[in-house]
């Protein structure tokens, strides 16, 4: 049974396609006709680690500015997500990720709410919101498979 292609913040069946164009380097396409390109880090493209640490930030953005959003428009919204590939008995992986926001709003009763919001919004995201980052921590399992 094919299940119904959804973007956005609701539930549902979420793809995308990749289609090499050279050794290393790959198309991304998602349902609805965005493109990206990735390679291996030698030239200017996005690597998929870097992807995996923009996906983190770029989802629990999304969920601070929603929800501080609603106080009052920020005058600066930064987020840095960082994190250290090993190699060890586990295999590749990233270790000490961290994502750090750094957000200024306006000053006034509106600046005032948004700024009280602005932590518990980023635990909120961590905790439950962020499908990225909650992906992560349960360490939800992956199949791979080949077919012709």
């Amino acid at each position: 049974m094919e299940q119904e292609q959804t973007g956005g913040t609701g539930t549902g069946h979420r793809e995308v396609q990749l289609r090499r164009t050279a050794h290393g380097e790959f198309d991304v396409e998602n349902v609805r006709g965005g493109r990206i390109h990735i390679g291996t880090g030698e030239g200017a493209d996005f690597t998929p680690v870097e992807l995996l640490l923009a996906a983190i930030a770029g989802c629990s953005a999304v969920d601070v500015d929603f929800i501080t959003g609603k106080r009052a428009e920020p005058e600066r919204f930064e987020v840095l997500s960082e994190g250290v590939k090993v190699r060890d008995e586990r295999g590749n992986h990233l270790d000490d990720i961290a994502v750090t926001f750094t957000v200024t709003f306006p000053e006034g009763e509106a600046g005032d709410r948004a700024r009280e919001m602005l932590p518990k919004s980023i635990q909120m995201s961590h905790d439950r919101l962020c499908t990225v980052s909650r992906t992560v921590l349960l360490g939800t399992p992956i199949a791979m498979r080949a077919v012709d």
